[in-house]
């Protein structure tokens, strides 16, 4: 990637975004709120912002997701 592919990309964050550390905090949530049909991105916005931007939160997300819904 190169450093204007960068800084477009850091320009278009959404300022939603509440980054990984939150995200991670509240994954579990998240994931609960989704399987049990709870709008998930509306009650966390900032979370589904993040998943949307970072791909190993999303993979994350996508792997705890699983795992959760083969329960």
């Amino acid at each position: 990637m190169s450093e204007w592919e960068r800084l477009d990309r850091f320009l278009r964050t959404d300022p939603r975004d509440v980054g990984c550390d939150e995200a991670m905090a509240v994954l579990h949530i998240y994931v609960d709120l989704i399987v049990a049909g709870e709008g998930a991105a509306g009650r966390y916005p900032g979370v589904a912002a993040h998943l949307a931007a970072c791909g190993p939160c999303a993979e994350d997300f996508t792997g705890l997701l699983a795992a959760v819904a083969s329960d």
